[in-house]
């Protein structure tokens, strides 16, 4: 058995740490992967080729570098059970406040809504086809990949394409109340996804104990929540766009991430 530790500087959120677990789940021989997140280190513990780990790591352009490789002796006990309940819960979560904030986007033509329900959506599919990863085939792992990738970036460009019609053209002002109201509660989400994940880690024999880390998605709805008071402060629309683009942005960079796996 080997002990490989490396730094993966682009791994900030369960997004990374989910794309990672599928990249490397073709690779016979691991054993089992810790994540700290907060300092960007992944461990393995494998019987394969250090090389063919580091180039799979290296097709997800997360900026990887390698910082040991030993033997070890460490007795690895699997647990796919509690791993499968894990993102089953987070799935749901995050699903769910897709279609919350999709919906209440659409009713109060909050742009930034709307984008942030198809960043929720993302992570649905990054959780949905890391459970997939877990109990699936290879092959119908990257099949979905596939479509879901493909799926995100075309909501996506029609997102942008709105925010640009918006841009040019009179629209409504966003309601900034739905705004605020609708992202606080998706924060909170986030924060509950983030505190089981954080839960999960800190049983593992490495792992001590730490404070919740700022991810991605976090930002973003602290984003949103900013766009609203700024709409109700200037009275005008254009920071609920400019923060919809910066979503959709972002849910585009995601999509490419999980088309990689389908190659």
């Amino acid at each position: 058995m080997q002990k490989t530790v490396f730094k993966i500087s682009k791994m900030d959120c369960p997004s990374e740490e989910n794309l990672i677990k599928m990249k490397l789940s073709d690779i016979d021989g691991i054993k089992q992967l810790d994540f700290n997140l907060e300092e960007r280190i992944l461990t393995l513990y494998h019987n394969s080729n250090v090389n063919e780990i580091g180039n799979a790591l290296n097709e997800l352009k997360l900026n990887e570098s390698l910082i040991s490789s030993e033997d070890t002796d460490t007795i690895i006990t699997e647990s796919t059970r509690s791993q499968s309940k894990l993102l089953w819960t987070v799935l749901i979560i995050n699903f769910a406040f897709f279609i919350i904030e999709m919906s209440t986007g659409l009713i109060s033509k909050s742009m930034g809504l709307v984008a942030d329900s198809l960043d929720m959506l993302a992570d649905s599919f990054v959780y949905g086809l890391s459970l997939i990863a877990v109990g699936g085939t290879v092959l119908k792992k990257k099949r979905i990949a596939k479509y879901a990738g493909y799926f995100q970036i075309t909501l996506a460009i029609i997102g942008i394409v709105e925010v640009i019609r918006r841009f040019l053209g009179y629209e409504a002002l966003p309601v900034f109340s739905t705004m605020i109201i609708v992202s606080v509660f998706a924060l909170i989400a986030n924060g509950i996804c983030l505190y089981l994940l954080q839960k999960s880690k800190s049983q593992e024999a490495h792992m001590r104990a730490s404070m919740i880390f700022t991810s991605n998605d976090i930002i973003i709805n602290l984003g949103v929540i900013t766009a609203g008071v700024l709409v109700n402060w200037l009275h005008s629309g254009i920071p609920d766009l400019i923060i919809g683009i910066i979503v959709f942005g972002l849910v585009i960079q995601g999509a490419f991430r999980i088309l990689k796996l389908s190659k």
